[in-house]
This record gives C-alpha cells, sequence and structure tokens, in this order.
C-alpha cells in the first residue's frame, strides 16, 4: 500500500489527504496546533454558548465545491444553512446594493443597472456547475468547456474599477466592488475582477451558506470522513525540517510557500526554492468578534436580514481604501466585512445576545489597533451599536499569524492574488500543486483555485500525487 504524509489540517490539508484515502493511499496529517482545521475552525470567544468562526465563516465557494459534494458530508453532520438575504451593502444616504441569491431578485432590485447585472450573472450562474470545472482549478491548460470559460472569463481581465464603471448606479457599484474587495488587491489593477465575479456568479447558484454550529462542522466532517477510511490524524506536531517527516511515498504542504521552502531547504531545486521565497503576501485582516445584545441596529432595514454585510460606503471610497491598505498605509475608515451568521444558525446565539463577526482591510503586519475603526464603520450604518456591545474579542495581524501560520503577516488568503499568483500559484509552471521535487505537492489556497474552504487546491493537488504513484507502480 503507497503511504502519504500531509503537513497541514486545514480545509485543503484534509481534503487532499480524503481524496488519497479514498484512492486506497494510507495517509497521515500532521497538524502543528492542538486542533485541526486552519481557517475553519470555531468556538465559544467572549460568553459561554456563543458560538464565533476563528476566520472562514460564509461559504458561496465551498457549498458548490465539486470536491465536497462529492463526499456525502452531510452523513458526518454538515448541514448547510442560508440567510433571507446573501448581502446588504450599505450607503451613507440609506440606500443599499442588496444581494440575493436569486439574479432576477437581485437585479431587479438595482434600477437602472437591472439589465447590466442580468446579463453578467445570469447565464455563468446557470451553468455554473460546468463553469466551476474550469475556474475551480488550474487555470493553465485545456478547458473542458471553452466557449463557457471564454464568455466568462472576458470581465475577469477588467480592472475593478473600470468595470464598475459599466454600472449606472452607486448602489451597483458598491455591492459590486464590496465583493471584489475580497481578492485584498488594488482595484484598478487587471483581473481584479476575478475574485469578485466568481463569489458572485457561485453565490448566484448556490447562496452564501454558512455551516451549521459553525465552520468547524466542515473540519469535522472531513475528519470523521478520513477516520473512516482509515486515515490517521496527529495533532500538535510541528515541521520544522524535512528530517522530521515519517517516510512515505508522497509529501503534500498544506503551507505557505516560503514555509514550504524553509522546511524543504537545499532539497528543493534552486528555481523552485526561489519561487516560494520570492511568493508574496498581501495585505491583512484585522478581526474583532462581538457580543451584541439584539443585534444590529441597521438603519437599513434589508441589512438586518443579511447572512453579510459589506461596509466601504461608495465604490470609490473602497477602491481608495484598498489601494492604501496595500501600499501599507492605514485607512481611517477601512473596508470592514460583518458576517451575522446567527440569522441563518440561531443556535450560535444565547438567548436574545448574538454573535458578530467582523474584519477590517488592514496592511500587512499592521501593529496599531483597528478595533475602534471597525465599531466607527458600524456605528456609521447603525447608530447606536456600541450601546449593544456586551463584549468583545480581538485578534491582530500578529495573533492572527500565530494563530495560523499559513496567514503571514495577516494575509488570511494566503498570498497576493495579484494577476501572476492568481492565474499561476506559488510558481510558473503547467502544475502549481508540485514542489519540484518527486512525490512533493503544495496544497494550500496559495495554489488555484486560491482561498476558502472549498477544498479545491488540496482535491487537485491530491489527484497529482496520485498520478505520480501510478507512474511508479
Amino acid at each position: 500500500m503507497s503511504t502519504a504524509v500531509v503537513v497541514g489540517g486545514g480545509p485543503n490539508g484534509l481534503a487532499a489527504a480524503v481524496t488519497l484515502a479514498r484512492a486506497g493511499v494510507q495517509v497521515t496529517v500532521l497538524e502543528s496546533a492542538d486542533q485541526i482545521g486552519g481557517g475553519t475552525r470555531s468556538g465559544e470567544a467572549i460568553l459561554p454558548g456563543l458560538l464565533h468562526d476563528h476566520c472562514s465563516a460564509v461559504h458561496p465557494m465551498a457549498v458548490g465545491s465539486p470536491f465536497l459534494n462529492s463526499l456525502g458530508l452531510e452523513r458526518y453532520g454538515l448541514t448547510w444553512r442560508w440567510p433571507e438575504i446573501d448581502c446588504v451593502h450599505p450607503l451613507d444616504d440609506g440606500d443599499a446594493g442588496v444581494l440575493r441569491r436569486s439574479v432576477e431578485q437581485t437585479a431587479s432590485g438595482l434600477g437602472a443597472d437591472e439589465g447590466r447585472w442580468r446579463l453578467l450573472f445570469q447565464r455563468p450562474s446557470a451553468g455554473y456547475d460546468l463553469l466551476a470545472e474550469d475556474i475551480m482549478g488550474p487555470m493553465l491548460g485545456l478547458p473542458k468547456h471553452p466557449f463557457r470559460l471564454a464568455r466568462f472569463g472576458g470581465p475577469t481581465l477588467l480592472p475593478g474599477s473600470a468595470l464598475a464603471r459599466c454600472f449606472a448606479t452607486e448602489r451597483a457599484r458598491a455591492l459590486f466592488g464590496g465583493v471584489a474587495a475580497h481578492a485584498f488587491q488594488p482595484l484598478d489593477r487587471p483581473l481584479s475582477s476575478a475574485i469578485g465575479l466568481g463569489i458572485l456568479t457561485a453565490g448566484h447558484r448556490y447562496g452564501w451558506a454558512v455551516a451549521a454550529g459553525g465552520s468547524q462542522s466542515i473540519t469535522s466532517a472531513l475528519a470523521s470522513l478520513l477516520s473512516d477510511l482509515g486515515g490517521n490524524i496527529e495533532t500538535g506536531i510541528t515541521i520544522t525540517d524535512a528530517s522530521q517527516l515519517p517516510p512515505a511515498d508522497v509529501t503534500l504542504f498544506d503551507l505557505a510557500p516560503r514555509a514550504v521552502a524553509d522546511i524543504s531547504g537545499y532539497r528543493l531545486p534552486r528555481r523552485v526554492k526561489r519561487a516560494y521565497e520570492r511568493f508574496r503576501h498581501g495585505p491583512a485582516a484585522f478581526k474583532v468578534d462581538f457580543a451584541v445584545q439584539d443585534g444590529v441596529p441597521w438603519l437599513n432595514a434589508d441589512a438586518r436580514r443579511a447572512g453579510t454585510v459589506h461596509l466601504g460606503g461608495s465604490f470609490a471610497e473602497i477602491a481608495s481604501n484598498e489601494r492604501d491598505v496595500y501600499h501599507g498605509r492605514m485607512p481611517k475608515r477601512p473596508f470592514v466585512l460583518v458576517g451575522q451568521q446567527y440569522l441563518a444558525d440561531p443556535q450560535r446565539s444565547v438567548g436574545t445576545v448574538h454573535p458578530l463577526w467582523t474584519y477590517a482591510h488592514v496592511p500587512n503586519g499592521y501593529t496599531g489597533d483597528a478595533t475602534e475603526a471597525i465599531i466607527a464603520q458600524i456605528e456609521r450604518f447603525a447608530p447606536g451599536f456600541r450601546d449593544r456591545i456586551v463584549g468583545m474579542a480581538v485578534r491582530t495581524t500578529t495573533e492572527m499569524a500565530a494563530y495560523n501560520p499559513n496567514y503571514v503577516g495577516g494575509d488570511i488568503v494566503t498570498g497576493a492574488k495579484n494577476a501572476n499568483q492568481l492565474i499561476l500559484g506559488p510558481r510558473p509552471t503547467l502544475n502549481p500543486y508540485s514542489a519540484g521535487l518527486p512525490g512533493t505537492y503544495i496544497c494550500s489556497a496559495a495554489t488555484p483555485p486560491g482561498p476558502g474552504a472549498h477544498g479545491m487546491c488540496g482535491f487537485h493537488a491530491a489527484n497529482a500525487a496520485l498520478s505520480y504513484l501510478d507512474k511508479r507502480s
């Protein structure tokens, strides 16, 4: 029987392990933390029984993941829940862009931009399952559905600022800009539309779901399946050098590229080591969880029913702030993401006290305190919020990196998603999962298709490893 070691027990490491184990490989996962899950961990942070997601929280890409959907994880307790409204982007005049799962319902709320929104998303979201076969994997190579990919891919090449100018209303521009900002990139760069368009298209197909019982439920389901397949997970095991690894036919790293270079050392080919050491990280997340009495008093009524709320004002303000954080400048009013997962999953609350998940975009390695800036942004669109705060838990960029070493400098998407790294991953090669050593692979969110709890990076890396094993046999 072939053997494999997976270093890192985040969603991609577990996805790789499950893929290998399903093929009959004996797998061991080594996780440095005391708990597996990487960014998909949940727990009590403020009050007993009040459940908070540690990082990954809302899952438009995971709920439609071809890999996760092939596993039957409902047998292991994974259940998806949806809010009434997916996302709201409030504006200062009380208006808002409102994102619903339905393209038609979203478009009808955008006034003069109804036709433009429908043109962008109606066909791609209806055919998303086929589209995902191309966009949820390596971007180099022959696509399975070239015409469908070309139609979707054309707008993704544009800078977000150029695509935003196609909309006539601030409502539509801001709604698109808030989702595009998930890329942590300046919105005037080529391909800065890509991640936003991908999230919106997937969301219109599957919705912005949350995992019942917290994102940890995704981790727990994958771990239970792996156990049933004979896989083994060991926690509290930190690997700093390849000499510490047990013998195995293949090794996969669910780590940031620099960590792979540090562990592998001289064993890596020079060109690979150099690429991994030069891999760029992007802006960071400064996270604050709140316990809130009676929820957030949003001025906009739709925001009170939304699973996600984006706080950034107009598109121009979002673009300016994203440019600032990318260049290391902390804006006075940073872009803030707010998660109200309890609206879809009420078991996370304790009576009328609700968990509120937030983070602000800040420069990589930011050493200041963004707590007040986050509160002020919420107060901007929900006056009286401050008076409802029962408690809070702060995680700085430094603490974010300590919580998950893949989050270098607080970079929760594991690498700057500029044009080169978004398309090529850690280095220019037809196989972005190969570490350049026979039987050695990287499977973290630094590889295509990038961040999220979808597991597709691990799935593709594991399939590359299986091809190697087949050639050996």
